[in-house]
């Protein structure tokens, strides 16, 4: 089965991901005094809008998305991604965001997923960026 997601929405998961697991926003603050308060705030503004894209796509996108992972991770291969589909249908019980965003790896998953479906994920990214 081909990819049926966006390489650019896949892209922008992993872009947003690798941020929020950099705490990237952590960095921008300009009291240190103030960190703790600023920190867990700009963590939450990144994990909710990471949980409001992935809730926002479609049930056949987000299927995709978690089979991708699962890809990349090595669960299952590229060629068995059919399979890992039909698993990802079968076994959802909750939300797609909340398991992906528990995915400690989730950016590297994803990413590895692209590649071993063979799609560029510079491409995808440079459509995102």
């Amino acid at each position: 089965m081909p990819l049926e997601i966006a390489p650019e929405k896949v892209a922008h998961v992993i872009i947003r991901a690798r941020e929020y697991d950099a705490k990237v926003d952590v960095w921008n603050t300009d009291n240190e005094d103030d960190g703790g308060a600023e920190e867990s705030s700009a963590d939450r503004g990144l994990h909710d809008e990471l949980v409001g894209f992935i809730d926002a796509l479609n049930d056949d996108e987000q299927t995709q998305l978690v089979a991708l992972c699962w890809v990349g991770r090595g669960t299952f291969d590229p060629e068995d991604f059919d399979e890992a589909i039909e698993t990802a249908q079968n076994e959802r019980v909750n939300s797609v965001a909340a398991y992906l965003l528990g995915q400690p790896l989730l950016a590297d998953y994803l990413e590895e997923g692209l590649d071993r479906m063979g799609v560029s994920i510079e491409d995808a990214e440079g459509d995102v960026l």
